[in-house]
Parts: C-alpha cells; structure tokens; sequence
C-alpha cells in the first residue's frame, strides 16, 4: 500500500477516495474514549484524528497514543452522526494525518461537503 504523501491536500483527496471504496473510516478508541489532541490554531479547541486504512491510524499508536487503537467506523454513520455531533461540540477533523501527526485540520461540515461533491 501507498504510504500517506507529505502533500496535506493529496492525503485528503485519498481519504475521500478511499473511505468512499471501503465504506468506512478508521478512528483510535482508548481506554477514556476517541483520541483528542488541541488544535494547531487554537489550543481552545480539539481535533479528532481519522483514517481512511488501519495501517495509517496504527502508525501512530506510539509513545503516549500506543493506549489507542484503530476501530472502524461506517462512513455512512460518520456522515449521518459524527459529523454533526463533532459541529456541535466544535471539534475539528483530523484528515489522514501521517506518523508525525501532520495533516490537515478541517470543520467537520467542510468535510461533509467534500464527500457530498465528491459523491455527486
């Protein structure tokens, strides 16, 4: 399998893609619940980390992230709940981020849109 690019732009247009083929999108689930990290722009506010393959959530399940592990989730389900229940509690989505958390940090409802565009 292809390794996740430096480009933030490409490992989103991959989640889309490959979350579309799959039907679903991978999550890390710990003893406490999903992963949260602060924003880059804004300690204030949380990014939930997702994947679009298991090999990529588990790359970064090192150092204090090895108590998470990658579960799926129904893109169906992501779309029709996650998505909205992420908007009202303002946390951002995190898109395909690569081993050393890079990646791009979205609104959830842009990410919506993105599917919808892209699913026509």
């Amino acid at each position: 399998m292809e390794p996740l690019s430096d480009n933030v732009e490409e490992n989103l247009d991959r989640f889309i893609v490959e979350a579309m083929e799959t039907g679903c999108v991978w999550a890390l689930e710990g003893p406490e619940g999903f992963a949260l990290c602060p924003s880059e722009s804004s300690d204030d506010i949380d990014v939930m980390p997702f994947w679009s393959q298991p090999e990529f959530a588990q790359a970064v399940c090192i150092e204090e992230w090895s108590i998470y592990k990658p579960v799926p989730v129904a893109l169906e389900e992501f779309l029709d709940e996650w998505v909205d229940g992420m908007h009202t509690d303002v946390v951002l989505v995190g898109v395909n981020w690569t081993e050393e958390l890079d990646g791009i940090e979205m609104e959830p409802l842009d990410l919506a849109e993105e599917f919808d565009s892209e699913m026509g």
